[in-house]
C-alpha cells in the first residue's frame, strides 16, 4: 500500500495538514503522598510566646524500706517534690508563590487560576515539610538575627525507653541523638523496648511507627503467630498490622517521611504541634506584574512526657 502524492496527512512537513488544534485533558494527575500520620494524630494546641514551655512530673519509685513502728511520731518530712520544666522553640515554616499576570489571564487546561492551583501544592508540601522536620534528629535552635530558630524533634526528647546503639540526648530538646553503627531489626529489641514503657510509664501506648522498610521488616516477625493462607481466595496474608505483645497491642504505621534508622513506640496524648501562628496564606505587596503570595506558620513540638513513648535506634 502507499499514500498518493499530494496527500494531506497530520504528519510534520508538507503537505502535511496545519492547524491541528491540540487534544489536551484538562485534569491534571497528580499522585505524590501526601499524608502525615504523626501530625494528624497527635494534639493540636496553642503557643504563646517563642519559647514554648510546659512541665512534667512523676512520682518517687518505691521504698522497699517502707516499714513503721507502732505509734511513732512524725518528726521529719519528705520534702515536696517539684515538676521539671521543659521547652521548645518556635520554628518558621514557609512556603512562597509568584505568579505573572498574563500566566494568570490566559486560558489553562486543568484550572482557572494558577495563583490557586500552586497555593493548593504548597500548603500540602508545607505540612509534609513539618512532619518530616518532627520525625528528623533535630535539636532547639534559639536562632538570631541570621540564623533561624529552630523546634526540637521528637527525637531530641526519647530518652528513657530507648534500644540503641547511640547516645541519647540529654531529652530537653537541648541536643539531637548521636547515631550509632546500624543493625538489623528484631522482635527482641521491639520486645524489650515495650518492656521498657511499662515499666517506666502508667500509660498505653498507640503505635509503633516505622519508615517503610521497617514495616518489611516488622511484617516478618512471627511471635506466637502463624502466616495465614486464605485457600478460598488465594489470598496469602504476609503482613503485620497490629501487634500484640505482653504489655501492649499497638497498630504496626507506615510513616514515609521518617528517618529508615528509627522505629517508635508512640503515645499520641502525649505529643501535641503547638501554633504560635497557624498556617495562614497572606498576599504580599504588588510591586510590579506578578501576584504573590506567602503560606506561612510558625509551631513548636511539645513532648508532655516522653517516657510513655519508645524508640529502637540505629537500624540498618
Amino acid at each position: 500500500m502507499a499514500i498518493l502524492a499530494g496527500t494531506a496527512t497530520t504528519f510534520a512537513g508538507a503537505p502535511g495538514l496545519m492547524g491541528l488544534r491540540e487534544d489536551l485533558s484538562n485534569e491534571i494527575y497528580m499522585i505524590s503522598p501526601e499524608t502525615t500520620p504523626f501530625m494528624s494524630n497527635v494534639g493540636r494546641g496553642t503557643a504563646d510566646a517563642v519559647l514554648h514551655e510546659w512541665q512534667v512530673d512523676a512520682l518517687a519509685p518505691p521504698n522497699l524500706a517502707n516499714a513503721q513502728f507502732q505509734g511513732d511520731d512524725i518528726s521529719s518530712f519528705t520534702p515536696a517534690s517539684v515538676t521539671t520544666r521543659l521547652g521548645n522553640r518556635t520554628q518558621i515554616s514557609r512556603k512562597e508563590v509568584i505568579i505573572s499576570g498574563t500566566v494568570e489571564a490566559v486560558n489553562k487546561a486543568g484550572r482557572k487560576s494558577e495563583v490557586a492551583r500552586q497555593m493548593y501544592k504548597r500548603g500540602r508540601e508545607l505540612k509534609i515539610d513539618i512532619e518530616s522536620i518532627i520525625l528528623s534528629n533535630q535539636a532547639a535552635a534559639v536562632g538570631a538575627v541570621a540564623t533561624a530558630p529552630k523546634a526540637a524533634s521528637v527525637l531530641a526528647f526519647i530518652k528513657t525507653n530507648v534500644s540503641h546503639v547511640g547516645t541519647n540526648p540529654v531529652g530537653d530538646g537541648s541536643n539531637a541523638r548521636t547515631d550509632g553503627t546500624p543493625r538489623a531489626f528484631t522482635e527482641a529489641m521491639l520486645k524489650t523496648t515495650m518492656a521498657s514503657v511499662y515499666t517506666n510509664s502508667g500509660e498505653d501506648l498507640d503505635v509503633l511507627m516505622v519508615p517503610p522498610a521497617q514495616k518489611a521488616v516488622v511484617s516478618g516477625f512471627t511471635g506466637g503467630a502463624q502466616k495465614q493462607v486464605d485457600v478460598t481466595t488465594a489470598k496469602v496474608v504476609s503482613t503485620v498490622d497490629i501487634y500484640v505483645g505482653d504489655f501492649f497491642t499497638v497498630n504496626v504505621v507506615p510513616n514515609r517521611w521518617m528517618r529508615s534508622r528509627d522505629a517508635l513506640l508512640l503515645n499520641y496524648d502525649y505529643w501535641s504541634v503547638d501554633w504560635l501562628r497557624p498556617i495562614k496564606q497572606q498576599e504580599l505587596a504588588k510591586t510590579g506584574d506578578a501576584d504573590k503570595r506567602l503560606l506561612l506558620g510558625e509551631w513548636t513540638l511539645v513532648a508532655k512526657n516522653e517516657a510513655a513513648n519508645g524508640l529502637i535506634a540505629d537500624l540498618s
